[in-house]
């Protein structure tokens, strides 16, 4: 009789098969990590939706000017803290979205996955911020001013004065897939067999 071979020190045991286990999840990675990249980019891209509604939506900061300057009409307007409100909240908006999309393209969820919706939300968030401020007004204010003449009131440029604001889709998104996924994700059976890593392999008893 000879004693019961152990595999080799922190190697799992080959299978019947001869092939060994991949602890680093070999296909299944991979498949996650393509489809990750793939998730960056389609979310990257929706970001031209939120600039265009953001242009839409968010309020206009009213300029007047003389022969001179251009001046605010309202000083005490709040339009500028406005369009960054729009922004956060749209943004918000965007994350939850695409969490939810995320989460019913692949149920499991995962790392990559989870990294990618950040990625992607915070790339179209500035591809948002970006597309809002080219279909705004014109930039250029002194031009604007000269064009409508002394006296004429002219909506001024869109801007983004709160930068934090770029964060509240990849931020929203990550929170809200990782719930959904903790939520409602699969489950793993309760009554699974855990693999036998000692090496000792249990014989079933002679008969008779």
């Amino acid at each position: 009789m000879t004693a019961p071979q152990t595999p080799h020190e922190n190697q799992p045991p080959d299978d019947p098969h001869g092939a060994t286990v991949d602890p680093e999840g070999g296909p299944e990675f991979a498949r996650e990590l393509r489809e990750g990249v793939l998730i960056a980019l389609a979310v990257a891209v929706s970001g031209v939706l939120l600039g265009v509604l953001w242009a839409w939506l968010a309020p206009r900061v009213p300029l007047i000017a003389d022969t001179h300057n251009v001046y605010l009409k309202n000083t005490e307007g709040e339009e500028a803290i406005g369009a960054d409100g729009t922004f956060f909240l749209l943004a918000l908006g965007f994350g939850l979205v695409t969490a939810v999309a995320v989460f019913l393209f692949r149920r499991r969820g995962g790392i990559p996955l989870v990294v990618a919706l950040a990625v992607g939300g915070l790339l179209g968030a500035v591809l948002g911020w970006v597309t809002g401020m080219w279909l705004g007004p014109t930039p250029d204010v002194v031009a604007h001013a000269k064009q409508v003449g002394p006296g004429v009131v002219f909506d001024g440029p869109l801007r983004l004065q709160a930068k934090g604001a770029l964060l509240a889709w990849p931020v929203a998104g990550m929170a809200a897939l990782i719930a959904l996924t903790g939520l409602f994700g699969p489950r793993d059976p309760e009554d699974a067999v855990v693999p036998d890593w000692s090496g000792h392999h249990h014989q079933p008893p002679a008969a008779g």
